[in-house]
């Protein structure tokens, strides 16, 4: 019996007599993959090893895919695509068979550099598209497959509460900002992310100009993902459905001694909770800890400042940390996924005194969860 055949209705009802868990909030190919044997994912599950964790993405991410099918797209001169189609598509994730979703799946089914001959064809080929801000699913699928040894190997890193992100629909992600060398934590929340969904979404993380205005540097971003911190970029992906990650601490964070490790700054005038607002976007809460503590930061340095607006103008930056090491320390990191906060006058701007109020709730609740997951954690290495 071909369960893709099958309708939600009747699925969720063998799901029923299997007992398995969950299935009021899966998906439907979240309840093929449960049935067809896939374990669900165990987010950041401490026990299991590194190489356990990744296999049991790459069957995660395999169940989305039918390899006994190929893809019936065929370019201008009638050369064959190749690549297994997604289930009951007749497109693989490159051509169409995802759709408009923001669904993560790797072109062959699973991640790993046996696979990078075949979706490096397909990139010099340039055979699909890349959405309107710029991500390039293959250059995503590489950079995920590389990060990933960050993820599991290096840092470690524990993920609780990810049931709590929608299955689908716009959604944003706020996250407390660590302050490092580089953008640690940008990418440990999309790893989190698509690593630890059962149906992975691509969450599109924002970012300052420097990431969108340094050559090749800019590019790469927009490539995997990222998107410039402006408030038509985000509206654009909430209204078509995406899931957008914000740090509204901004560059205040992303720079801060290490004195202050852990302690939220203030959201700004809290522009996120209205975006959310007038897309009818729910808001999940990210506490995340290990980005505070990669690069140290011995001190903040105005001149340092000073030097990196006459390079780059359009910087807000007033003060530039001066870190400790250069390697990045093997911190083990802790992700929490809080429960989600549905918008209260969907389609419409929420009046700025009530704005101002529930982002001031979400820093602190933010912050609460991040002494406990320090006070869990115990050591840091």
């Amino acid at each position: 019996m071909n369960l893709d055949d099958l309708s939600k209705k009747q699925l969720l009802e063998m799901a029923r007599r299997r007992n398995l868990r969950g299935r009021s909030r899966m998906t439907k190919q979240e309840l093929v993959a449960g049935l067809s044997g896939i374990p669900p994912p165990q987010a950041g599950a401490a026990s299991a090893t590194p190489q356990e964790r990744r296999n049991l993405l790459n069957a995660r991410l395999n169940s989305f895919v039918d390899h006994s099918i190929s893809c019936n797209w065929r370019g201008a001169e009638g050369r064959p695509c190749g690549l297994p189609i997604i289930r009951s598509r007749d497109r693989c994730s490159l051509h169409g068979g995802l759709g408009d979703s923001d669904l993560a799946i790797p072109a062959t089914g699973r991640l790993g550099f046996d696979t990078w001959p075949t979706v490096l064809r397909q990139l010099w080929l340039a055979t699909y598209n890349v959405d309107p801000i710029g991500l390039d699913p293959i250059v995503a699928e590489m950079v995920w497959h590389v990060l990933n040894y960050l993820y599991f190997e290096y840092f470690r890193v524990e993920v609780e509460g990810v049931a709590n992100i929608p299955d689908s629909g716009p959604v944003l992600l706020v996250a407390n900002h660590g302050g490092a060398a580089l953008p640690y934590d940008a990418a440990m929340l999309t790893l989190a992310v698509t690593n630890e969904m059962t149906a992975p979404r691509r969450p599109r993380i924002m970012a300052t100009e420097v990431f969108n205005a340094t050559p090749t540097l800019s590019h790469l971003y927009r490539k995997v993902g990222g998107v410039y911190a402006s408030r038509g970029d985000a509206e654009y992906l909430l209204r078509t459905g995406k899931m957008v990650g914000v740090f509204p601490e901004g560059v205040r964070a992303f720079q801060k001694p290490f004195s202050q490790a852990y302690r939220v700054q203030r959201f700004g005038r809290g522009g996120f909770i209205t975006i959310a607002e007038r897309h009818g976007a729910p808001v999940v809460p990210v506490a995340i800890v290990g980005s505070d503590e990669v690069h140290p930061a011995v001190f903040s340095s105005e001149i340092l400042a000073r030097v990196v607006r006459l390079i780059w103008p359009s910087q807000r930056v007033e003060e530039m940390a001066v870190y400790l090491n250069l390697i990045p320390l093997p911190i083990r990191w802790r992700i929490r996924f809080l429960d989600p906060i549905m918008p209260s006058h969907s389609g419409s701007d929420p009046d700025p005194l009530e704005m101002l109020e529930r982002t001031q709730e979400i820093r602190e609740t933010i912050q609460k969860n991040l002494y406990e997951l320090l006070a869990q954690r115990g050591s840091a290495i």
